[in-house]
């Protein structure tokens, strides 16, 4: 085909069904129409944009300028051997004319090509591009049967099955209707408005106008990221009119957009007497089962005042909004009748009911785990300069509120109600808010406990878990990871490197494991000193560090992750000077030359052994290296003792350039690999830079 005969044309395809569970809407929508573009663009037709639109009821998408006929291409096809196309007198045998007939040629116009495997007959034909209006109906079979439905249902008399009952099919390329059909569907051009506001059928005649026509006949705004930016403008001006700020969480702001197809934002209130109960569980009560948007005040506290996202306009908006009013209240009732109830026991007697909860079979209840983490946190507090008494306390008490019936009826309060019923009983408040930030950080960029009787609290949460699922054998295996180790891992590096916390993690890890007792296999728990050394990599990664730096430093594997920050970091510095490159490279050298040696070399350099000028330039510059370090690593100050060591660079060079390391003479040989040795043992200090040259 010539580039002058290419077409192009707007299609535009929408699947009309009755409401879709918002949840899945925009991934429905984005796997439907991302599959059709994979299989266009396998099939090698061009196009521009392809524009994506989702409603409750309708599954859509436009591609622009999309080529409508596959181009012509000359395809090769081989046939049998020329050894058995034809006979010994030179004819033609069955072989060779069956092929030649397959591809529509005589046997006179196919070819011959020669391989390193013998020659055979081949046949050059043109392949006729297929039209547009041919390929989508497979294009959208196999998208729809490739859709991410968890369970699809049948309904009526049809077969087909889909996540909900379809009515209508769109399918239009230009003005023109293609003839397909889908789940049972006839295409045709009629789609359909607002389910209330606009019923009736909207005749389309070209794809362009799809968003205008059903906005402005139907009532509808089909582009998921526009309406949902106008729910949140929407939703975002009622708070103000409130008198206060909208919360919009991201996730029910994406529900809501998926529930709606023409916005409508209406602002109720509810009585004032629901404050005193803990906002967090007002929160979760408007925004999981109401769907509403809470509006909080310029200092963050709960008002009075939420907003909720209609999906019609109705003439009487009083009338509607006293419906949510009222439908609002028994919940918050609950949560009040709940928060009540749970405030007449104090903390230690609704930790009393643990003693009768699994945390894990082998790892006995969860008021077991309590005494072992707060045993574990008064350790961790009282190195880490806090109050271990406190953290202790707050250890025993910590999963208290598991047993509330606030966090039974709201599992997003475990922790919060704690906080609240220790501030109730009048307990210290860095021990309230330990119990709220215990399970911090829950994700990566979470907060972390802002005390330390929190962070203590944390850890020990945390540690304690690691070292338990790792003692009885269940630690994470490829993907499989049920208790969270991974995440947890990463939380307790967190917090002591970014808390400044001076704890040792193998020193922490005997004491969970001493605590544990006989429950699991001290053996196996060691195994989580690695496990969380294997996590430094994620951790520095996502702050953009090498890993040739990460890894130099997990060679030496300091036990303290607040000295392997401090080491990584005075790496990743050094590796930046123009000494870097070629000290790494000595330390290669050096390392490959000693794990070669049947013994290890001798512990003393000896002078009168020193016969090249370069060796005693090197020997020199070692042992003044050697003095210069000490009162650098009592500092921990990684980063000017690897200054110091990169004006090693020069003569080391001449060592290499100059001196013969495994000489003849036995005792000048073991000198030089003493020399080495120690010049290594110089730069290990702070990290194995041999890895940097990787």
């Amino acid at each position: 085909m010539s580039a002058t005969s290419v077409s192009h044309a707007d299609l535009l395809i929408e699947l009309g069904t009755e409401e879709l569970p918002p949840t899945s809407l925009l991934p429905l929508a984005n796997a439907f129409a991302g599959e059709v573009l994979r299989q266009v663009e396998e099939a090698g037709l061009s196009h521009r944009a392809m524009h994506v639109f989702a409603t409750p009821r309708r599954l859509a998408f436009r591609i622009d300028a999309l080529q409508t006929r596959q181009a012509d291409r000359e395809i090769e096809r081989r046939g049998p051997a020329v050894a058995a196309a034809f006979d010994k007198d030179g004819n033609p045998t069955r072989a060779a004319q069956g092929f030649a007939q397959s591809v529509g040629l005589a046997v006179s116009d196919l070819e011959t090509l020669e391989t390193d495997k013998g020659a055979w007959l081949i046949a050059r034909v043109t392949e006729r591009g297929r039209a547009v209006a041919e390929l989508l109906p497979e294009f959208l079979a196999q998208s729809v049967q490739r859709l991410p439905i968890a369970k699809r249902m049948r309904w009526g008399a049809h077969k087909v099955q889909f996540v909900r009952p379809v009515h209508w099919l769109v399918a239009l390329l230009d003005s023109e209707v293609l003839p397909l059909s889908l789940l049972d569907l006839e295409a045709g051009k009629q789609s359909y408005g607002h389910r209330f506001h606009a019923p009736a059928p909207i005749g389309l005649t070209h794809p362009a106008e799809y968003e205008s026509r059903l906005e402005q006949d139907g009532q509808v705004i089909a582009d998921f990221a526009r309406r949902r930016e106008l729910v949140r403008e929407q939703v975002t001006a009622a708070g103000k009119q409130a008198g206060g700020v909208a919360v919009i969480d991201d996730e029910l702001l994406d529900e809501v957009t998926a529930l709606v197809e023409w916005p409508v934002p209406l602002l109720g209130r509810f009585d004032k007497d629901f404050l005193r109960v803990p906002q967090e569980a007002l929160i979760t009560a408007m925004q999981e089962h109401q769907k509403y948007f809470p509006v909080v005040d310029a200092e963050g506290r709960l008002t009075d005042a939420f907003i909720t996202v209609s999906n019609i306009d109705s003439s009487d908006k009083a009338l509607v909004i006293r419906g949510n009013e009222k439908v609002i209240r028994p919940r918050l009732a609950d949560a009040a009748f709940f928060y009540d109830n749970d405030c007449r026991k104090t903390l230690a007697q609704h930790a009393e009911s643990l003693k009768q909860v699994v945390f894990q079979q082998q790892l006995g209840t969860v008021a077991d785990k309590c005494e072992r983490i707060a045993r574990l946190a008064a350790t961790i507090a009282a190195q880490a300069g806090g109050d271990a008494a406190l953290a202790e306390q707050a250890g025993r008490l910590c999963k208290a509120d598991l047993a509330s019936e606030m966090v039974y009826e709201f599992d997003t309060m475990q922790g919060v109600m704690g906080y609240y019923l220790a501030r109730h009983e009048g307990l210290p408040e860095e021990l309230a808010l330990a119990l709220k930030e215990q399970y911090q950080p829950r994700f990566a960029g979470d907060a972390l406990p802002s005390t330390l009787t929190g962070r203590a609290l944390a850890i020990a949460d945390k540690l304690d878990t690691l070292v338990g699922i790792f003692g009885i054998g269940q630690k994470p295996s490829g993907d499989k990871d049920p208790y969270a180790l991974r995440r947890a891992t990463l939380g307790i590096l967190r917090i002591i490197i970014e808390g400044q916390l001076p704890l040792d993690i193998p020193a922490l890890v005997d004491d969970a494991i001493s605590l544990l007792g006989e429950r699991i296999d001290a053996g196996k728990a060691r195994e989580a000193v690695a496990f969380i050394n294997g996590r430094y990599r994620a951790y520095y990664q996502e702050q953009g560090i090498d890993t040739p730096v990460i890894l130099s430093v997990l060679a030496v594997a300091p036990g303290r992750p607040l000295d392997f920050d401090r080491r990584v970091k005075a790496v990743a510095a050094f590796r930046a000077r123009p000494e870097a490159a070629a000290l790494a490279a000595a330390n290669k050298r050096v390392a490959n030359i000693l794990a070669k040696l049947d013994t290890p070399p001798g512990d003393e350099i000896d002078g009168a052994l020193l016969v090249e000028d370069a060796e005693m330039e090197l020997a020199n510059a070692v042992v003044d290296a050697f003095a210069a370090a000490e009162p650098l690593l009592e500092q921990g100050d990684y980063s000017a003792l690897l200054a110091m060591l990169a004006g090693l660079r020069e003569p080391v060079d001449a060592f290499f350039d100059q001196v013969m390391v495994m000489a003849d003479d036995a005792a000048v040989r073991e000198n030089r690999l003493a020399l080495l040795s120690f010049l290594r043992e110089l730069f290990l200090n702070v990290a194995d830079i041999s890895e940097l040259g990787s």
